[in-house]
């Protein structure tokens, strides 16, 4: 923990009783309340995350759209300005450089939202193939940044207690760029990780601390970096270096909706176009008792190894075990598998995903 960075929020996570731990190069609370507490509070009510440690990019030019469709597996020309889209980035042969977001500020300038660990990384890409480009210039600006993430049907009565100036996006994927919320100029999205409604604040690292202490009096629950995970989990949403990575594919992570072929070109089409996937995610639940988490064998009837779990755990909405898994496609089609854990051969059934779908609006 000695050499790990800290967000602008660190001072607030100890006053809260935040259980810090070591993440990415980063210390973050893993935990406050309990996870089991706060992502009930996320599901029920509403819950409060310091997402500080992600990548912010500001990709400014008049090329920088031809170069986000250039890096980018989805199709940005019909983007408007003020909202969002989900993107992987490929290498030449298919497997995943990140997964990514991207915010079209205007015509030239556009706000690339990617993971923490891989931001420098993908700094470098951009830059690599902005040399492509006259008028394309990415600079990663997240020194500059502090991200709070307010999730949970009840999210809308903590901003209206602490102050809201301005409307606040009223679609999925779309943002406000320049708002008030309890004083501070804010940029405001609604992209979710959580599967709940909720939004996403993005605000000067100087303001955060006070926003953070005053959401938490409003009504938000402090949250952690476990309950972010359970509930991510149970949304199924895919995890880069889990159910994304350098080996992996966005067809094999089933992501299908976000790799546009149609395209003219983008890095990685030739070989996602001309080799199908070898390999499907899949949802599992556990049938014996135990626990499957990442990189346990999966195996069909016969003890044959037919892929891996990607992530598992409990899920407490549920409250039963799953598992996301890669597995071959001859698999993928049988309703029952098996996954070893610890030398035990744990049944577990195919299922549906996401396994957990809001009815909240």
């Amino acid at each position: 923990m000695q050499d790990a960075r800290h967000t602008p929020l660190y001072e607030c996570h100890l006053r809260h009783g935040g259980k810090m731990v070591a993440f990415g190069g980063w210390a973050l609370p893993v935990q406050y309340a309990g996870i089991l507490a706060e992502h009930t509070a996320v599901r029920e009510a509403c819950g409060l995350f310091d997402v500080s440690h992600m990548g912010e990019i500001m990709l400014t030019g008049k090329d920088a759209p031809a170069l986000l469709n250039d890096l980018c597996t989805n199709d940005f020309t019909s983007l408007e300005t003020g909202r969002c889209r989900y993107s992987p980035m490929c290498y030449p042969d298919g497997g995943t450089v990140d997964d990514l977001i991207v915010y079209k500020l205007d015509e030239a300038k556009y706000l690339v939202i990617v993971n923490a660990s891989n931001c420098e990384k993908d700094c470098a890409w951009m830059r690599e193939h902005a040399a492509s480009y006259k008028d394309a210039v990415p600079e990663n600006i997240s020194a500059g940044v502090a991200q709070l993430a307010l999730q949970g049907p009840a999210f809308r009565d903590a901003l209206s207690r602490v102050g809201v100036e301005g409307g606040l996006p009223g679609k999925p994927y779309a943002f406000v760029e320049k708002m008030k919320v309890g004083g501070a100029i804010c940029l405001v999205s609604t992209t979710g990780y959580t599967g709940e409604p909720g939004v996403e604040i993005y605000l000067q690292p100087k303001d955060a601390p006070a926003l953070f202490d005053a959401l938490v009096a409003a009504g938000a629950l402090p949250c952690g970096l476990g309950s972010r995970d359970t509930l991510r989990f149970e949304a199924s949403m895919p995890l880069y270096g889990h159910e994304l990575d350098r080996d992996i594919t966005p067809l094999e992570a089933g992501l299908k909706s976000f790799v546009k072929l149609h395209k003219p070109d983008f890095i990685g089409k030739a070989a996602l176009a001309e080799s199908p996937p070898q390999r499907r995610r899949i949802g599992l639940e556990l049938l014996d008792r135990g626990v499957a988490r990442e990189n346990c064998p999966v195996l069909d009837a016969e003890g044959r190894a037919v892929g891996r779990t990607t992530s598992g755990g409990f899920a407490p909405t549920l409250g039963k075990n799953m598992a996301m898994a890669l597995v071959t496609h001859e698999a993928a089609e049988q309703d029952k598998l098996f996954i070893e854990v610890r030398g035990r051969r744990l049944a577990a059934g195919r299922v549906g995903l996401p396994f957990y779908k809001t009815a909240h609006k």
